[in-house]
């Protein structure tokens, strides 16, 4: 397209299964395209698509262009590269993207991609995760936080500073759908952030690696057997914060029907295979805010920050479950405090 020339979703996806999907897998030495190029689930921010071809059935991901648009975006993508590799060689059980001509990242024109080996298996049902898997992700974490964990000095907090009036203003200026939503949450937006801030001041002084967007969309099971997927968030981070996010989301908190049961499965898988004595856990639970700066995201994509029309629905969507999950966390506050609190005394073996 022209330069300055819009290019719908629509025309970009059909750029990309036409045009980009046949020469990127000509150049990695892929073989020729076989039937029809599949568009499936690739998460909130990518595309990604099933691709067959002569010399086998590939996944490719084709990564968000206004993402890779960042200034940091190409180093945080070769640093979770890095830590991936890391995983490989401890023998967590993920889906690596394929090394091409001596890297993952794959460049044709100005797209980016990642190309894997086709995972065979299913994501669990949100509503139909069973204590077992919750338990199995859990210890999965546990040992990814295992791997290089290392006590650090205390450093400058990064704390949560969203105007979240301002936003309201904005998206009343624009006659956007959200500005109601976000004007009737306001004082809930700002408790949620006060209290993500005082959590992260109480975190333990521990760093490591971590994969924080382990949750049930980015694990496939196959027989049982569980494929961690989706990798591009490996990054390093605070243990205790990021056992507590997923240990929530596993337990039902994305679908705002909590199960206590799936929170203390996950816990126990988790402190078999790293146990750090840490115990304070529900001095923390306002890590759990951390929806927040998702939701800030996509209030940026409701308001039009984003690659096209069907990307800002999106947005739209999500400011609306969003909101919803941080008003039920909140509710479940107590909830979750004395369940963390039982944790404290369990005896783990």
């Amino acid at each position: 397209m022209p330069d300055g020339q819009e290019v719908s979703g629509d025309e970009m996806m059909k750029k990309v299964v036409e045009e980009l999907l046949p020469r990127l897998m000509k150049e990695c030495g892929l073989g020729e395209i076989v039937g029809s190029v599949e568009s499936v689930s690739g998460g909130f921010m990518h595309r990604m698509y099933k691709v067959t071809t002569e010399r086998g059935i590939y996944a490719v991901k084709h990564l968000n262009t206004e993402i890779m648009k960042r200034p940091d975006a190409h180093n945080n993508f070769a640093r979770a590269e890095k830590i991936e590799g890391i995983l490989e060689q401890n023998n967590i059980p993920i889906v690596p993207a394929i090394v091409i001509r001596g890297r993952k990242m794959q460049k044709i024109d100005e797209d980016f991609f990642y190309v894997f080996k086709w995972q065979n298996g299913r994501i669990a049902d949100w509503d139909c995760i069973s204590d077992e898997q919750c338990y199995k992700a859990g210890n999965i974490l546990g040992r990814i936080h295992a791997i290089e964990p290392k006590n650090v000095e205390p450093k400058d907090l990064v704390l949560c500073h969203i105007d979240w009036h301002d936003y309201i203003v904005r998206a009343k200026g624009e006659g956007s759908v959200i500005a109601s939503i976000l004007e009737e949450n306001e004082k809930l937006l700002v408790y949620a952030e006060n209290e993500l801030n005082r959590a992260r001041a109480t975190l333990p002084n521990i760093l490591c690696l971590s994969n924080e967007d382990m949750d049930p969309k980015n694990i496939m099971w196959d027989n049982d057997i569980p494929h961690v997927i989706d990798l591009e968030c490996l990054d390093y981070g605070n243990p205790a914060s990021h056992a507590i996010q997923l240990a929530l989301q596993w337990s039902g908190i994305v679908t705002c029907n909590m199960d206590i049961d799936k929170l203390i499965a996950f816990f126990k898988g988790y402190l078999v295979a790293y146990d750090n004595c840490f115990r304070g856990y529900s001095n923390i639970i306002g890590v759990g805010y951390t929806w927040i700066e998702w939701l800030e995201y996509n209030i940026e994509r409701a308001l039009g920050n984003c690659m096209d029309e069907a990307e800002r629905e999106l947005g739209i969507c999500e400011v609306r479950n969003t909101i919803n999950r941080i008003a039920y966390i909140q509710k479940q506050e107590p909830l979750i405090k004395d369940a963390l609190n039982r944790l404290c005394s369990f005896s783990i073996k």
